[in-house]
């Protein structure tokens, strides 16, 4: 028969075990192993914008495209080699997804200063917080980020395919999107506002400036038609700003586009379509701090979309292929 020490002893294992597989992330997860981090990610992601406006709004993207994918597992970030099939080269992230050289650039500079410790998926969740508020240009709100997530071991293609909302989609279809993942329709309309940085391809807007004709300006659509032939393939790389007026700053303009029926892309401009969101609009519209709240917890509630944990996945030492 077990003593009553052997038990607890037993009890204490179990525990120990349970929590190394189902860790919780939090704000201070590096405080002690990384604590350089933050200035690591930060400095590497000033150079970036410094050299290129744009890079700041890629990003945050592929932190939203990786998080809308099995989770915020860093999945995205993995090349095809041989056998394995990544995300890059599903239909939302093919000829579209950028910025990957930084995030290498940014692992490489937490490398040197905590080898082995942080996580391609807290990589790119740190550098997508400091995308939105690390110029005074883009202006955006910070927020404390959650950290302790792992890296995948797996990707899939088939994923990428299926739950990244693609630039179609009506507003059922993107309020059934965004619940898949645990997000409601408050956040969905805070998240969008983060195209009030940003670019798009002609290929992403083509059918709504030329075979649209209610909830789109004449002029606007006639103005996007210049840079983006009715033909394609021609022009299907040409780039045309997400939010026309301010697009390097990070402000409430993106709403005020859409009352206006100037939103780039057909599901932007759902969101003021005369449905259920228009309200949420109007209010981010008239109240960037209301908005800057929002999109704060919106952020912060992605972020905690299935990560890996504990001894789940691993630590890459390449955020381009598994160890």
């Amino acid at each position: 028969m077990s003593s009553p020490f052997s038990m607890n002893l037993f009890t204490v294992f179990a525990l120990l075990l349970l929590g190394s597989s189902y860790a919780q992330l939090s704000t201070d997860f590096y405080s002690c192993s990384c604590p350089n981090v933050f200035s690591a990610v930060r400095s590497t992601v000033k150079c970036a914008i410094a050299r290129e406006r744009r890079i700041g709004a890629s990003l945050l993207r592929l932190h939203f495209h990786d998080c809308f994918v099995n989770g915020c597992d860093g999945s995205v970030l993995l090349d095809d080699r041989g056998s394995f099939i990544g995300e890059k080269n599903a239909v939302p992230n093919n000829g579209s997804a950028r910025g990957f050289e930084v995030v290498d650039n940014i692992k490489s500079a937490v490398e040197r200063v905590c080898p082995g410790i942080v996580s391609c998926a807290d990589v790119l969740t740190i550098a997508a917080r400091d995308s939105v508020v690390i110029d005074t240009q883009l202006g955006g709100p910070t927020w404390n980020v959650k950290l302790g997530r792992r890296d995948a071991r797996t990707a899939s293609q088939l994923a990428a395919n299926t739950s990244i909302p693609p630039p179609f989609f009506n507003l059922t279809n993107l309020i059934s999107n965004f619940q898949a993942q645990g997000l409601s329709v408050r956040d969905l309309v805070a998240l969008s506002g983060t195209h009030t940085i940003g670019q798009a391809r002609c290929t992403s807007f083509r059918d709504r400036i030329y075979n649209e004709t209610n909830n789109i300006d004449e002029t606007f659509a006639r103005t996007r038609q210049r840079n983006c032939p009715r033909t394609s393939p021609t022009g299907d790389n040409n780039l045309a700003p997400l939010d026309r007026q301010t697009p390097t700053s990070f402000d409430n303009k993106y709403y005020k586009n859409l009352i206006s029926k100037r939103g780039l892309l057909h599901s932007d401009q759902q969101l003021f379509s005369g449905g259920s969101t228009d309200s949420l609009v109007r209010l981010y519209s008239n109240n960037p701090s209301i908005f800057n709240a929002d999109l704060v917890a919106a952020m912060i509630k992605m972020g905690d979309i299935r990560p890996l944990t504990g001894s789940n996945g691993e630590i890459r030492r390449n955020c381009r292929r598994t160890n």
